[in-house]
């Protein structure tokens, strides 16, 4: 089942934030995804604590992930100037860019989300 306004909301994480290089929009994105499901709705709703360390264990297991490019930055990972046009237009349409370490790391990323949560769900269920 596919959100389209939570994929517009987070449609400027690509780049790492708005095109700067800055932090991976896949780290971003599994943050997103864990609020979604443990923050709240309005200020008069409380938080879930476990929104907390969900998107700790997460943080954690995306910077081990990220280790051999140097860190979480996009500019680390893509190697990518993101306000050079050639470079990104050779980052999108040559098979060989390092668009294929992004592609792998949204699927390693997932996998790792899925499985903290499905840990997490585990745990709640027996503390019932």
């Amino acid at each position: 089942m596919v959100d389209e306004s939570a994929v517009r909301a987070v449609g400027a994480y690509g780049g790492g934030i708005a095109s700067s290089g800055n932090v991976c929009g896949i780290l971003l994105g599994g943050v997103a995804m864990i609020s979604s499901l443990y923050s709240r709705g309005n200020l008069d709703e409380k938080e879930n604590p476990r929104m907390w360390g969900l998107s700790k264990k997460f943080l954690q297991k995306f910077e081990e992930l990220t280790e051999p490019y140097g860190g979480m930055d996009c500019r680390d990972i893509a190697g990518i100037d993101w306000n050079d046009r050639i470079a990104v237009k050779n980052y999108y349409a040559n098979p060989f860019s390092s668009r294929k370490i992004c592609i792998r790391l949204v699927g390693e990323a997932a996998h790792i989300l899925g499985e903290l949560l499905e840990q997490e769900a585990a745990r709640e269920k027996a503390e019932r």
